[in-house]
């Protein structure tokens, strides 16, 4: 998603548990990892070139990062480490079909509201159809607005320029992704609490 949309959801899930000062920490943690060397060559990053199994093992080699730079005492590099994790997990929602899977289940009247949205449907997460963006060399030219149209007509259908929820332009899917995103979010939360000592949970959310 665009980095005004990690910053949201890192706010909406994480602002009522971390101090302000660690909540920071771990926000430039996150967009930090849309930099140019974020971007190429680190699909498990993104979730991008349907990386599942290589993204999955990123998010728990973040946690036991943070894991470990708590028993450490660095509780700055302990938040650094949640905060890449939290945009691979954000990111899983918004280049992969999940949501579109999710949603093929019920008819298009009969929708259920975005917040409802489940972002850990063992089903869904296990579909033979769950596939994500590819990130075709190709689309670094996306980057100058002249070429875009070009670009998206030039790039096959599996292309990430494609298949994106990263703002609220790509359609009616975007707020479905944007809400399994918080919510995946505050999950990977518990679970990186419920594996830290109770010392050191103040520690690490700054309280």
């Amino acid at each position: 998603m665009l980095v005004q949309y990690h910053i949201e959801m890192c706010r909406r899930a994480l602002s009522d548990v971390f101090s302000p000062a660690a909540l920071e920490t771990i926000i430039a943690a996150n967009i930090a990892q849309d930099n140019l060397r974020g971007q190429i060559g680190h699909p498990e990053f993104h979730f991008d070139n349907s990386a599942f199994a290589a993204g999955n093992l990123y998010l728990e080699q973040q946690r036991q990062e943070s894991l470990t730079a708590l028993s450490q005492q660095d509780a700055d590099a302990a938040r650094r480490a949640f905060g890449r994790l939290t945009h691979a997990a954000q990111d899983f929602y918004a280049h992969s079909n999940y949501i579109a899977l999710w949603l093929a289940r019920y008819p298009a009247e009969g929708r259920p509201a975005p917040p409802q949205v489940d972002p850990l449907d063992p089903e869904i997460l296990q579909h033979p159809e769950l596939r994500s963006g590819r990130v075709y060399p190709l689309e670094a030219l996306t980057y100058l607005p002249a070429l875009r149209p070009l670009v998206r007509r030039l790039l096959p259908p599996d292309a990430h320029i494609h298949m994106n929820l990263d703002y609220p332009a790509r359609g009616p899917l975007f707020p479905y992704a944007l809400e399994a995103a918080v919510k995946r979010t505050r999950h990977e939360l518990h679970r990186t609490l419920e594996l830290l000592p109770a010392e050191q949970h103040l520690v690490f959310l700054g309280a």
